[in-house]
């Protein structure tokens, strides 16, 4: 269990984030100049340095995203004109792709990112440049929507590359380019010219995340605790009936798999922040505002105490919370990452920690009770544990010949494809596209708050 006695103050962080964004823009360079981009996406790191492997090419834009997020820190204008000039270059296949899940992923890490940008004043303004953007925007958005299965109950949801019987929890990250896409004027246009509502599609995967991935403690098997959450649902594709839970890098359906849960911590997170800017009216056509925001806080609260209750005492997750030799490890010492029996994944708390930060800060503006607002203190505790342990030595990395950010993320342990040094049992030591570039979100994100800029969202 994350121990909350004794957390560090927001403002104690701001030399760690300094030392980090001062080490990232080391690595962005040397990524640029060593990584042969003709052997795909960089994905993770096998021996300090970025590898390809992977299912898809969906790592590709949080490479270019990291760069342009250090310059939202910094300035640094070659980390800005590394991640716009490649944006360009590289990620319109992202925007028209049709076989995957995870559009919220590339094209908000990029074309997102570089509209906040200009948005917020830190680029020249530029019309037609915006204007680009946005397409990118409104396509993606669309796209992602079209990929579409239907499921008892009037519901869906966007489905895996899996397949149509497949709703992944990952995917509820991809929402949040659904409502972008609606916000600026968009529509997925069907058959006869039939237009399909994006606001409503990204409602009703999130509707379908919240009663399929996470559980609640209703025994809905003898493994039903409270904010436990599976990595794939399995739907009868002939009938739209649920059949079961399962994983793909996970453990097992019946376990939780650290990383899906951290997906649907961030995700549910940031699109209840978002909720709150939708006017009453927007929401009335989809049950209402109530309707709405007490499925998704119910979902992201359960998350919340599951990950304190579960994890190390440093807020640092292990990959899974039930592998094989779970039982091993003492999760009332911080976790360490050399141990024999499971591996560390800090990728899965870099993007847990900043879902902790937006949750109770979203329960501290919205919400009234006296429960909310421990919940929102305890919430904003374990947040701060783990950001203090992400940024630290023993997780940013300072090596200048290792290109990772962050320390000790893994892939897919049940595939082994993550690098194992022998003679040692459990691989660690390697970063991740995905961990490096979350962690330099929620750099970003905490920066902010320090400074006092303008706060941090996708939208």
């Amino acid at each position: 269990m994350i121990d909350l006695s004794t957390p560090p103050a927001l403002q104690t962080l701001a030399p760690a984030l300094d030392r980090f964004f001062s080490n990232a823009g080391e690595k962005i360079a040397a990524i640029d100049r060593e990584y042969d981009d003709s052997q795909g996406s960089p994905v993770f790191t096998v021996g300090g340095k970025y590898t390809t492997r992977g299912w898809t090419e969906w790592t590709e834009g949080f490479r270019y995203g990291i760069a342009i997020l250090h310059f939202d820190a910094t300035g640094d204008e070659s980390s800005l004109g590394s991640g716009r000039r490649r944006t360009v270059e590289k990620m319109a296949s992202h925007v028209s792709h049709i076989g995957v899940h995870d559009h919220g992923f590339n094209n908000l890490s990029t074309y997102g990112n570089l509209r906040r940008l200009m948005l917020e004043g830190r680029l020249p303004e530029n019309e037609w440049e915006r204007h680009f953007y946005e397409l990118a925007l409104k396509v993606s958005g669309a796209v992602q929507a079209a990929r579409w299965t239907e499921r008892q109950g009037g519901g869906g949801f966007i489905h895996s590359f899996n397949g149509p019987h497949s709703l992944f929890v990952d995917t509820i990250r991809s929402c949040r380019i659904l409502i972008q896409a609606h916000q600026l004027g968009h529509v997925l246009m069907g058959e006869g010219d039939k237009p399909i509502s994006l606001l409503e599609r990204a409602l009703l995967h999130i509707e379908s995340t919240a009663k399929y991935s996470v559980f609640y403690g209703e025994g809905r098997d003898i493994w039903d605790v409270p904010g436990r959450t599976t990595h794939e649902a399995i739907f009868n594709t002939k009938d739209g009936a649920y059949r079961c839970p399962n994983s793909q890098q996970g453990y097992t359906g019946f376990s939780t798999w650290t990383r899906g849960q951290a997906w649907a911590m961030l995700g549910f997170a940031e699109e209840l922040e978002l909720l709150a800017t939708l006017s009453d009216a927007a929401l009335e056509p989809f049950g209402g505002r109530e309707k709405w925001e007490s499925l998704m806080l119910r979902a992201a609260t359960a998350i919340a105490e599951n990950f304190i209750e579960n994890t190390a005492a440093d807020g640092i997750s292990y990959w899974d919370q039930a592998g094989p030799n779970s039982h091993r490890l003492d999760l009332s010492q911080p976790a360490d990452p050399f141990n024999e029996w499971e591996p560390v994944d800090s990728s899965a708390s870099a993007i847990t920690a900043q879902g902790l930060f937006r949750l109770a800060r979203y329960l501290k503006e919205h919400r009234r009770p006296a429960c909310e607002s421990d919940a929102a203190e305890r919430f904003e505790k374990a947040a701060l544990v783990t950001a203090a342990s992400l940024f630290s030595e023993a997780y940013a990395s300072a090596d200048p010949a290792h290109h990772g950010l962050l320390l000790h993320s893994i892939y897919h342990h049940p595939n082994g494809w993550d690098h194992r040094p022998e003679p040692d049992k459990v691989p660690y030591g390697e970063s991740s596209m995905w961990g490096d570039y979350h962690v330099m979100e929620l750099a970003v994100y905490l920066q902010r708050l320090i400074q006092k800029a303008p706060y941090l969202t996708f939208f």
